[in-house]
């Protein structure tokens, strides 16, 4: 289905748009992080309706977009966003597939997006990764122990 031209509509209503004629798109990706370390790591699971919308193009903003929201929600003056128009106004990012398209692809749009930048721009300094890629099915099967899951620090990040 052709994408409509968005560019000044409210990114809400793209989504919804996204949600009712694109099919949805069931993505085995994993995105699994720890963000400190006496906590259990944490799992990022793709949407299926935002997979198919940032694999469509035209309907997501650009990541920056979400960082300069991001930037005002961290002054300490911050009471409510006046910057809303960078979401809605901005020129939306072309079609993504997992690994091409802009930002190399939207893996790497969503981890840009949805964890902070004190993981994924060190996830691999320090004495074990801090952020891993992976599949379903490399996780562990049920959610027992859940609250202990780590990454491994025996992982092999060359394959």
């Amino acid at each position: 289905m052709q994408t409509p031209e968005f560019q000044g509509t409210h990114l809400f209503d793209r989504l919804c748009w996204a949600k009712e004629n694109l099919e949805p798109v069931q993505s085995d990706i994993r995105i699994v992080f720890e963000d400190a370390v006496d906590e259990c790591a944490k799992i990022l699971v793709p949407d299926l309706n935002w997979v198919a919308a940032a694999e469509a193009g035209g309907v997501l903003p650009p990541v920056e977009s979400y960082w300069a929201l991001a930037e005002d929600e961290a002054k300490p003056d911050f009471v409510k966003h006046t910057r809303g128009y960078l979401l809605h106004d901005t020129e939306p990012v072309g079609p993504m597939t997992e690994d091409s398209g802009p930002y190399g692809g939207w893996v790497n749009y969503l981890i840009m997006k949805d964890i902070s930048p004190s993981i994924w721009q060190t996830w691999d300094e320090g004495n074990r990764p801090k952020m891993v890629i992976c599949r379903k099915e490399q996780l562990p099967q049920t959610r027992e122990w859940r609250n202990a899951w780590r990454i491994s620090d025996e992982l092999n990040l060359a394959a």
